[in-house]
């Protein structure tokens, strides 16, 4: 397989799919498999251009040379977390960094670009960097639409419709003491002991909850502070995400209202949280996760959709079904038909 290209039809979506994981792209070195497909879709006859945005990092876009204003667009992510995993494969998964979150994805889409094109049905394609950090190339992408009625984003969903994606608000609780000699804790002002107070309250927090949606989470992933043991901390900061399941402003008030006296809050990153079109009869989901889709607004109505799990993404043993992934080449048709069927 390696060393060689692959037509792109849906009989050969495992073998493309190894091709694409095994070519590194940890977000921040995404210019050799932006490289790779630019020069594969070239080859296929689109046309591909690079859409710079930062040092040798670059957004890859390609439209067919039959309709250079597509009303469709299949989009998803080149980058991957850290760290590399090659890729293999048994009778039913392929494995590897990136095999479901989102090189599968990739190779399923470009399938279906290339089914739907025999059938006289032109969509595009967009495939970005950043997402797994802070999706640069989708902010930079939505400066440069090219007018699309449909964005069919791809993310690990099993192939249900996302019938919503929560959103991500960050934020790092900072506490102030005063250092000392541990012998006489009475001299200093504990900076440790006010960010777990300050945690405590904010662990206490009832969180809203929606029917259909399902709760607004939080998770306390990073905590710092403190010079040794015999020492008084004079600093102490955490970092917590929490999972919006609506707009973020009644959380930011809580936040700070249960940290106050104890901490600040300094709020980092925020995406929103958005409800997505579905369409009847298709399976749906709700993404506990986030993803390029609130950045791409200027690329029309959003569906998020695409095989693998998001439970093995980022994982050691990360992996994409076979099947899912033919599946997936059959519902992107199906999907971007019903959207835009062709007049007979």
């Amino acid at each position: 397989m390696k060393g060689r290209s692959c037509m792109l039809s849906a009989m050969d979506v495992v073998a493309f799919t190894r091709q694409l994981v095994d070519i590194e792209s940890v977000t921040g070195n995404e210019g050799r498999i932006g490289d790779f497909l630019h020069r594969e879709l070239a080859r296929l006859g689109y046309r591909a251009e690079k859409m710079p945005v930062e040092d040798k990092r670059f957004n890859v876009f390609a439209t067919s040379a039959e309709q250079a204003r597509p009303a469709i667009v299949f989009s998803t992510h080149l980058d991957t977390v850290p760290p590399f995993i090659r890729s293999s494969e048994d009778a039913t998964r392929i494995y590897g960094r990136g095999s479901c979150d989102a090189k599968g994805i990739i190779a399923a889409q470009i399938a279906a670009a290339e089914r739907l094109r025999h059938e006289g049905i032109y969509v595009g394609l967009l495939f970005l960097v950043g997402e797994e950090r802070d999706s640069l190339g989708a902010k930079v992408a939505n400066e440069q639409s090219c007018g699309s009625r449909f964005l069919i984003n791809g993310e690990p969903t099993e192939n249900g419709l996302a019938s919503a994606s929560k959103g991500t608000l960050r934020v790092e609780i900072v506490a102030q003491g005063r250092m000392a000699h541990s012998a006489y804790p009475e001299l200093g002002e504990s900076a440790i002991e006010k960010l777990i107070e300050a945690l405590n309250r904010l662990r206490a927090m009832k969180l809203p909850s929606d029917a259909e949606v399902g709760p607004c989470t939080s998770n306390i992933g990073v905590i710092e502070g403190g010079l040794a043991p015999n020492v008084i901390a004079d600093k102490a900061r955490a970092q917590v995400l929490y999972r919006l399941i609506g707009p973020a402003e009644p959380l930011r008030k809580e936040i700070e209202k249960a940290v106050s006296g104890l901490a600040r809050a300094e709020f980092v990153l925020e995406i929103p949280f958005v409800r997505l079109r579905t369409l009847d009869g298709l399976p749906t989901m709700v993404a506990a996760f986030t993803t390029d889709v609130p950045w791409l607004s200027n690329w029309g109505e959003p569906l998020l959709v695409g095989p693998g799990s998001i439970h093995v993404a980022h994982t050691e043993g990360e992996y994409v079904e076979k099947k899912q992934l033919s599946d997936a080449v059959d519902l992107y048709c199906a999907i971007a038909k019903r959207l835009n069927p062709v007049p007979h």
